[in-house]
């Protein structure tokens, strides 16, 4: 097989009677080439297979998909966007501005073109825009002999036969299923027989992340949807599920890490773009973090009259930090997989303030023993009231780690009932939250345990 770089050269130098070992690359390989030559990509389209092209194509990155439809000739252009299957094109102009779905309607033919525009008036995000009308529907009535005719003649268009959809006269559905029941029974056997009205499916307005646990829990390759009377008006299957379950986590574990969701590939998002997705969150951020010499700023007189405390302010507020940070990515996790919901807040409060004070007095005994073991071992010298400050050192350990996980517990749980994103109080947000509040706790006990000695 030709290297990326042979490719390039082959298109570049446009020897067209080698053309041909185009059509022997792999999707994959062809994946791989465009994201790294995407200026050479709409020719290689150009060139390769149509049906190729569009099992290819719906992998690809939005702004790739832009790149090469708009390097097309119209009339490749066309034969690639009718090619597609149906909630693949949809996903595709679906995110494009009007005027350039306007103008790409334009090109499709006929039939192709209302198809488009009915899933296209589904509401973005929802289960209309992600189905394909491409499926086979059959009546009760029929025999199994006369669904086997019927795969025969429309197979070829759906888009899976794993499970053909049972519909009354009035297209409402009634049943679904597997193929492999028709193949085991007597061809005379009425539909009927083989229903037994158990079925799952997907209301058309519905979220397209809902859609994720239902495949998940019920091991389904496709599923029907259906409108508000029951009508069948396409199906889902597990491989845009797979694809939209990705993205979904993706940018999950991008805002938990503190950056906004990047849109393509690390390799291929330009510097400016990384930086700018980067940056905001940055910003608000080092605002945060700034609270931090505020509230020092307002301790300055117990730092001044006990300077052995400066020297634990990073342990105490990166133990909070990094408690709240674990808080935090579990509990979005957990609702992420819809382990968790607002019902249950009293339950994750209640198994946090455990699990606080259990890890707080880990880390509490931790520190006591660094400092009281220090000063016995004279490796450094902690003054005559060591055991206070080891004392606060602990006790300040067990009230930051404790209240690190329950802020990083109850804060996304917290934002999902307002109805914003949970990943928003990712673990530096967090983070940034408890060292503000963890001095607050740190000088606090210091001044209890200390009164009338060091302070």
């Amino acid at each position: 097989m030709p290297s990326l770089n042979d490719i390039k050269n082959l298109l570049q130098n446009n020897k067209i009677t080698e053309f041909v070992k185009l059509n022997k690359l792999s999707s994959r390989d062809i994946i791989e080439f465009t994201n790294r030559y995407t200026n050479w990509a709409g020719k290689l389209f150009q060139h390769i297979d149509v049906k190729h092209a569009a099992r290819v194509f719906k992998f690809l990155r939005k702004k790739k998909q832009e790149i090469i439809i708009k390097s097309l000739p119209d009339e490749k252009a066309a034969e690639l966007l009718n090619e597609l299957q149906p909630d693949d094109r949809t996903a595709f102009l679906g995110l494009l501005p009007g005027n350039a779905v306007k103008e790409l309607l334009k090109i499709l033919d006929p039939e192709t073109r209302a198809e488009t525009l009915i899933l296209l008036g589904y509401p973005e995000g929802s289960v209309g825009r992600l189905m394909t009308p491409d499926y086979l529907a059959i009546k009760e009535s029929d025999s199994v002999r006369q669904v086997l005719d019927i795969i025969r003649t429309r197979g070829q268009a759906a888009e899976t036969l794993n499970f053909l959809f049972v519909v009354d006269d009035k297209g409402v559905l009634i049943d679904d299923i597997n193929i492999k029941e028709f193949l085991v029974v007597d061809p005379s056997t009425p539909v009927e027989k083989l229903m037994d009205h158990q079925f799952i499916a997907l209301p058309v307005n519905a979220a397209q992340t809902e859609t994720i646990a239902i495949f998940k829990n019920n091991s389904r390759f496709a599923l029907p949807v259906i409108n508000e009377s029951g009508v069948l008006l396409g199906i889902v299957t597990s491989d845009d599920v797979l694809r939209l379950s990705e993205k979904e986590n993706t940018r999950e574990i991008q805002r938990i890490g503190g950056s906004e969701a990047l849109e393509e590939p690390y390799t291929t998002i330009s510097f400016g773009h990384l930086v700018k997705k980067r940056a905001g969150w940055l910003v608000i951020l080092f605002l945060g973090e700034m609270l931090t010499a505020t509230a020092m700023g307002f301790f300055e007189g117990e730092i001044s009259k006990a300077v052995v405390l400066a020297l634990f302010i990073p342990l105490i507020i990166s133990s909070g930090g990094n408690s709240g940070s674990q808080a935090s990515s579990i509990i979005i996790r957990a609702m992420a997989l819809g382990e968790i919901k607002f019902r249950d807040w009293f339950y994750v409060m209640r198994k946090e303030i455990f699990s606080g004070i259990v890890l707080g007095s880990i880390l509490g005994l931790v520190g006591f023993l660094r400092i009281f073991l220090w000063q016995q071992f004279h490796i450094y010298n902690y003054g005559q009231h060591y055991l206070l400050v080891a004392l606060t050192v602990a006790f300040s350990l067990l009230g930051v780690v404790l209240w690190g996980t329950i802020s990083g517990s109850m804060l996304p749980i917290l934002l999902k009932k307002l109805g914003a994103d949970p990943a928003a109080s990712s673990a530096p947000f967090v983070a940034t939250l408890v060292d503000v509040t963890g001095l607050i706790i740190y000088f606090t006990v210091a001044v209890v345990i200390m009164r009338g000695t060091l302070l």
